[in-house]
């Protein structure tokens, strides 16, 4: 299982564009695999994954995840494939549908039918990644266009699927899916086998499984605990998240939080990778002083 780490959600030092450039050297220098960007209302995760990409040599560089909605596919493709181009092809594009309140209340478009405007959207942008021309007449989008992006190469794509339909789509389109606010047991029956059985359908190759989970090495794992429950408590309320909660039998996001000394975290780790998570990408909690450093030196031995 590869170790990445997640930058970009919360405000510091790597929400601006040169300690984002450090925070990355830095991951990179440590030995870490990857680096996974919140796309939010901050920087843009693809255009600053791009400059990333000048300044780093090796580690991967993803989005976790950029909105759909207010990119046409061809732009966001473009985006993508020039982040390719700017990082010597580390570069994979991880996106999403967001949430109803978001797409609906904040930017005014229409939230209806979401799973067929993504089968839409990967309707155009997959062969925009691969370097093909895109032909598509739907109801979302008609599309004739081809992009050319010197140095792109294939860029990977992964998308944030939850429910069956998403599931289908990401084994189907894509190279597999990046996840949020989603534990083990949910992972283990639910996630993997689904995702599994739609690539295995579409003759593609095992599906890759991103994991993003909160983490806290700390020897006070209640006042953590509590932390998290009280700052990540809107993760509870939106309806995709609620139901990945609820099947794990988890009231609060604190529930599937990796927190605890060394032994919680090893055992928390060992069975993500026991249920076929490929990626742990840890979104390191500050719920004290010094336990994000603590648990970053932790996370490196890992490596």
């Amino acid at each position: 299982m590869r170790i990445g780490i997640m930058l970009g959600a919360t405000e510091g030092p790597d929400s601006h564009l040169d300690g984002l450039v450090k925070r990355a050297q830095d991951l990179e220098s440590r030995g870490f695999d990857s680096l996974w960007m919140a796309n939010i209302f901050g920087l843009d995760a693809i255009g600053a994954l791009a400059i990333v990409g000048r300044e780093t040599d090796r580690i991967e560089l993803g989005t976790a995840v950029v909105p759909t909605y207010p990119r046409h596919p061809v732009a966001i493709a473009q985006q993508a494939l020039t982040t390719q181009a700017a990082s010597g092809g580390r570069f994979t594009l991880g996106i999403g549908l967001s949430h109803k309140i978001v797409i609906e209340n904040m930017f005014g478009f229409s939230y209806d039918k979401p799973a067929r405007n993504m089968r839409e959207y990967l309707e155009v942008l997959t062969p925009l990644l691969r370097g093909e021309p895109a032909k598509f007449e739907g109801e979302h989008y008609r599309v004739n266009a081809g992009l050319q992006v010197p140095g792109a190469g294939n860029t990977p794509l992964l998308i944030a699927a939850l429910g069956d339909v998403m599931l289908k789509l990401a084994g189907t389109y894509t190279d597999g899916t990046i996840l949020w606010m989603t534990g083990p047991a949910t992972i283990e029956g639910h996630i993997g086998p689904k995702l599994r059985a739609a690539a295995s359908e579409a003759g593609r190759g095992a599906p890759r499984i991103v994991a993003g989970l909160p983490i806290a090495l700390t020897d006070d794992p209640e006042s953590a605990r509590s932390w998290i429950a009280k700052n990540l408590a809107m993760y509870g309320t939106l309806p995709s998240y609620r139901a990945m909660l609820d099947k794990e039998g988890a009231a609060t996001p604190a529930d599937i939080a990796l927190v605890g000394d060394e032994a919680v975290l090893d055992a928390g780790l060992d069975r993500l990778r026991d249920v076929g998570v490929t990626d742990f990408d840890a979104a390191m909690m500050p719920v004290g002083e010094g336990v994000e450093a603590r648990t970053l030196e932790y996370l490196q031995s890992k490596l």
